[in-house]
Order: C-alpha cells, then structure tokens, then sequence
C-alpha cells in the first residue's frame, strides 16, 4: 500500500511537471504572437489552455482522492495539499498567457508603435522562473527556490520600464494610447506570471522546511514599489 502511495505521488509531480511545460509553451507562445504579429501562435495558446485546465481538474481530484484513500499525515500531507495548490497558480499562469492574447488580438489590427525589445526579455525571465519553481519541487531544492523569489525583481523592473517608455509615447501623441495601454497591461500580465511562479516557490519553502515566507515576500516588495 505504502509503495502505491509512492507511485501516486510520483505521479502528481509528473502531471505538474507537464503543466509547468505546457504553461511555458504558451508564455513562449503568446510573446511570439506579439512579436511575430502570429494569429496562428495565439490559436496554439488557446488549444493549451484546454489541456492546461483539464490537468488542473485532473490534480485536484486526485489530491482530493488520495486525501480521502491514504491519510497522509506530515510531510506527504503537505505535499498534497502544496500540489493542488502549485496546480492553480500553473492554471493562473495559463489565463494570464491567454490574457496577453487576447490583448496581442487588439494590437494587431494596427501598426505597431514601437519595437518590443523588452518582452520577449520579460517573457524568458518568467519563464525561467517558472521552469526552476517546478524544479525546486521535484528536487525540494530550496536554494533555486529562493532564487526564483529573487528574480521577480527583475520582472519588477522590466515592468516598470515598459510602463515610463510608454507614459512618454502616449504623452507625445494621443493616438497612441490604447496601443500603449494593451502593451502596458500585456507587461503587467507577464509580471503576474513572475507573481505566480515566486508562489510556487514559497510552496517549495513551506513544503521542505515547514516555513511559511509568503508574507515577508510581500512586504518586501511592497517596501520595494513604494
């Protein structure tokens, strides 16, 4: 019994690991569509999603199974409930590449207004952050995951780059507003998926070590954004 346990958690950790890829895919996907001005790349990341969500509903019953069948106490009753959770910030993830999307759909009805040097930039960053979250997981290495709570500073600081350049393009010509306001929300979204894999992270933490950092975090970075 013990060692079909084993196998079942075994088998959660594949299954988030397959999101992890796919919620990549569709990041590295949605800012290819941006640049690239690819209609065909967003319908790639809209196919994702569905698979995305149905890992999601997938893990959570299984989780909820195991809960129920198994009893896990301590250390496996931690990593259950840290999956279901790692879960739903890898279907955040998605929605917000989804999000990108829907606003590179907007943008590409008319000429760009500047060169998007910085997104496909912010996109390997989250993505990276993302890919080494899950690693930590399956590694319960620590370390990485407080590297990837490190690196959201740097998300931080491509958003807010992307916000000033564009406050001067919409300054100096009104046309250009809602053009820059679909760029400035496409960064934010990117930004939130930095938030989502800094979440994972801090799971990994709680999961080995039993401490709960989420709120430091938070009030270092609000301390950080003024």
């Amino acid at each position: 019994m013990h060692r079909h346990f084993e196998d079942e958690l075994r088998a959660l950790k594949e299954r988030l690991v397959h999101m992890g890829a796919l919620a990549e895919r569709m990041i590295a996907e949605a800012v290819c569509a941006l640049v690239e001005r690819s209609s065909a790349s967003i319908d790639s990341v809209m196919a994702a999603e569905l698979e995305v969500n149905d890992l999601h509903v997938e893990t959570d019953e299984r989780v909820v199974e195991l809960l129920a069948l198994q009893h896990p106490v301590a250390a496996d009753l931690r990593l259950l409930v840290m999956a279901s959770k790692i879960s739903n910030d890898l279907e955040r993830i998605g929605d917000q590449a989804v999000n990108v999307c829907e606003s590179t759909r907007f943008l590409l009805e008319s000429p760009a207004i500047k060169p998007l040097i910085e997104f496909p930039v912010m996109a390997q960053t989250v993505q990276r952050m993302v890919r080494d979250s899950l690693d930590a997981f399956v590694r319960s290495d620590v370390p990485l995951a407080h590297s990837v709570l490190d690196t959201d500073d740097t998300v931080d600081a491509y958003k807010n780059q992307v916000f000033r350049e564009l406050l001067t393009y919409m300054m100096g010509d009104p046309r250009t507003i809602q053009r820059s306001l679909s760029l400035i929300l496409i960064s934010r979204n990117l930004e939130r998926i930095g938030d989502h894999a800094t979440n994972i992270a801090e799971e990994v933490i709680y999961l080995v070590q039993g401490r709960d950092v989420r709120h430091h975090f938070e009030q270092r970075k609000r301390a950080a954004n003024g």
